[in-house]
């Protein structure tokens, strides 16, 4: 046990070590190094301490991200940063048009957030820019506030430059690790579904904790991961490689879909006794489906080329489930085949997957060249999201309304404490901490504690060992790289990595003060920050019931959208590339839409219980949606993989008025709709289902139009249930 337990532990430090985050952040410390270094030799100290705080402030935006655009992401951090820092500056000492500065300004970065993603490290580089140009050492007057200003701006060109060239030249190496980690979260989620397979089939089900509401996050994540590798993986796929890694891409896109699918008939089968044996094969097979995808996003980290590759569609096969001697017996028993062909499609792409990686398969380039342009987010700016705000309850407009009044109360605060030289720290605290929602802010609140206490032990035992300069040089180094690595990954770390540079490059400034002093201020400073930061949260509060019942219908819009796109793909004859994209759009929206629900969720989670949502019929709600989704997407495979087996005479009509009913109950439409025909009911036991293996498919079509139609209309009365 020990030895296996070693080697999972050195693979994950792998993992680690080569994951895309972990490289971006070393570019970046490597640039402020290189920059601040340079700067030293030419100009002297004073010239790189501003020059570094120039590159500081364009790091929160540089991000792993696609070739094109990457200057233009950059450069608002900058144009923002040089007139920000100037006029601090030369308000350095005048606390009074200090403090009439930062409240306004803070109130405009913080709208950067209605550019969501993209704008919000471009408010973080705002304020950057502002908080350390406090820390500059005093010297008075507008020459010396210009000289700092210049050395500032150059500290931002030279960056700029050094950034958009390395993610130029990093661009193939980022392709692959947001790739690998993308496979990564599909094998956690496909882990976690397996484990749903063994619970569906035990006996004793009481002590069972519930994986919906984990199933429900880690598609959320993947979710996420996909659209980060999407914007850079299906970037101007024209060479081979990039090709390879695109057509990887698009098979995870659906090895989520079968996922969804699996978790049909899951509760049919939960009533069942006797195929425990068979859904433990199940679950063995995801397991090892899971460690094969795991396998290849390692082989893609280390630039390998995976072996032993399995074919687990005979073990599926082989598979033998209790039908018992009744007709329920039998049906139940063929919705356990269903199912184990539906790991069977996860075999296939997996298979797909590892002849992709091994070069026996060809990507399908003309699939790839229509997909790229559609799915890669936008790379301009525009105006409308910030048009878009200016609206008393909308979120973004009403935390950069709290963050203005958070940092005058902050500012005023650090000017009445008594130790005062340092209390730029408390406003940095706020900036960090204080997030959009209550659950982001609690969490980053504790991280924030926690981290300082550990950055501030560890800068303690580096002082003390009195390390030679260039040894000091590589301490601060590396933690600018944990840093900006672990920003947006477990803000713990970062917490700890960001107080360790903090004191140690405050020491190596003001060599004279005692660092034990600045410990302890630091450890002050960051509690008063927090403090303030909690409670400014509650402030002009954005809760998350005002914003899920708009979540709500928008997934139940998008789910109709799917629906009535996903059943129109059975009338075509062949697939073509503009049906396809339009469909696989609308997959799309509808995941996005269910994840940003499934997050709102989680967030309401941590509220007040007096303004939490009602969270029963919510649930009911996610839970819904996912099996509807499910459905569509079962539907969809038998259209496009499984026609031949398909009788499309017998099915055409159910599937056109199947999507009809679809989209007028989730659009709330209902009055007035024709009542289903006996075909699309979906009377799951008015017939015998056939072997899904090999036999004729359109009796399960019918019955899945069926239960979705059902879903639909039982999604439309807990959404107007909720809304009352």
């Amino acid at each position: 046990m020990a030895p296996a337990m070693h080697r999972r532990q050195v693979r994950e430090l792998l993992r680690l070590l080569l994951s895309y985050y972990v490289l971006n952040g070393a570019s970046a410390a490597l640039g402020l190094l290189l920059i601040s270094a340079s700067v030293h030799l030419l100009f002297g100290a004073a010239a790189a301490g501003a020059a570094s705080i120039g590159v500081i402030v364009c790091t929160p935006p540089d991000m792993a991200a696609p070739v094109k655009g990457k200057f233009w992401h950059l450069l608002p951090a900058a144009l923002v940063g040089i007139p920000l820092f100037f006029a601090v500056q030369a308000l350095h000492d005048r606390p009074l048009y200090l403090g009439l500065l930062l409240v306004p300004a803070s109130f405009l970065a913080f709208l950067g957030g209605a550019w969501g993603k993209r704008g919000l490290p471009l408010a973080v580089s705002a304020m950057f820019a502002m908080i350390f140009s406090m820390a500059v050492p005093q010297h008075g007057g507008l020459a010396e506030a210009l000289d700092s200003t210049r050395n500032f701006a150059l500290g931002t060109a030279l960056y700029l430059a050094y950034a958009t060239a390395a993610n130029a030249l990093l661009n193939p190496r980022y392709r692959t690790q947001l790739l690998a980690d993308t496979l990564l979260a599909l094998a956690q989620l496909m882990r976690t579904q397996a484990e749903q397979f063994v619970q569906t089939a035990a006996a004793d089900r009481r002590r069972q904790v519930p994986l919906i509401g984990v199933l429900l996050r880690q598609q959320a994540a993947l979710n996420d991961q996909l659209q980060a590798a999407r914007d850079i993986v299906l970037e101007s796929p024209v060479s081979a490689r990039r090709q390879q890694l695109a057509a990887i891409l698009l098979a995870v896109l659906e090895m989520r879909d079968h996922l969804t699918a699996c978790e049909l008939d899951l509760e049919a089968l939960s009533a069942a006794s006797g195929h425990f044996l068979a859904m433990q094969g199940l679950h063995d097979v995801e397991q090892a489906l899971a460690q094969d995808i795991e396998q290849f996003a390692l082989a893609l980290l280390q630039g390998q080329t995976p072996v032993g590759l399995s074919n687990r569609r005979p073990e599926l096969a082989a598979l033998v489930w209790d039908a018992g001697s009744g007709d329920d017996e039998t049906r139940i028993a063929m919705l356990a085949r269903g199912l184990a062909n539906r790991v069977g499609n996860l075999n296939d792409e997996a298979l797909r997957i590892g002849a992709l990686l091994t070069g026996e398969a060809r990507p399908d380039t003309d699939l790839i060249k229509a997909n790229w342009q559609m799915f890669v987010s936008t790379t301009a700016w525009s105006w409308r999201p910030f048009v878009a705000i200016w609206r008393w309850e909308a979120p973004t407009l009403r935390h950069a309304v709290r963050a203005a009044l958070a940092i005058g109360f902050a500012y005023g605060l650090g000017l009445l404490s008594p130790w005062g030289t340092h209390d730029y720290w408390i406003l940095l605290t706020v900036v960090v901490v204080l997030r959009g929602s209550l659950a982001q802010t609690l969490e980053r609140r504790n991280s924030r504690v926690l981290g300082t206490l550990i950055g501030c032990l560890l800068a303690g035992l580096v002082l003390a060992a009195h390390l030679p300069v260039w040894l000091m040089l590589l301490v601060l180094t590396v933690a600018q790289a944990v840093a900006h690595a672990f920003a947006l990954r477990l803000y713990l770390v970062t917490a700890v990595a960001a107080t360790l540079l903090g004191l140690v490059q405050a020491h190596m400034v003001n060599a004279g003060i005692s660092p034990g002093f600045d410990v302890l201020e630091r450890v002050a400073d960051t509690l008063l920050g927090v403090s303030i930061a909690w409670a400014f949260s509650y402030v002009l509060p954005s809760w998350e019931r005002h914003q899920i019942a708009a979540l709500v219908a928008r997934a139940l819009t998008a789910q109709a959208r799917y629906a009535r796109i996903s059943l129109t793909l059975g009338q075509l004859q062949s697939m073509e590339n503009a049906p396809e994209l339009e469909w696989r759009l609308a997959r799309r929206d509808c995941y996005e839409t269910l994840s940003a629900l499934v997050q709102a969720t989680q967030r309401a989670l941590v509220e007040p219980r007096a303004v939490q949502p009602p969270l029963e019929p919510l649930g009911r709600i996610l839970a819904r949606s996912y099996q509807l989704l499910a459905q569509l997407t079962s539907i969809k495979t038998m259209l496009l993989l499984r026609r031949d087996r398909l009788q499309m005479q017998q099915v055409g009509q159910a599937l056109l008025q199947s999507a009809a009913v679809m989209e007028a109950a989730l659009m709330g439409q209902t009055e007035g709709t024709a009542p289903l025909s006996p075909p699309a009911r979906g009377d799951t036991w008015a017939e015998a289902l056939p072997d899904p293996f090999d036999s004729d498919l359109s009796p399960w079509l019918l019955r899945r139009l069926g239960l979705s139609c059902a879903l639909a209309l039982q999604l439309r009365e807990e959404a107007q249930a909720f809304s009352q």
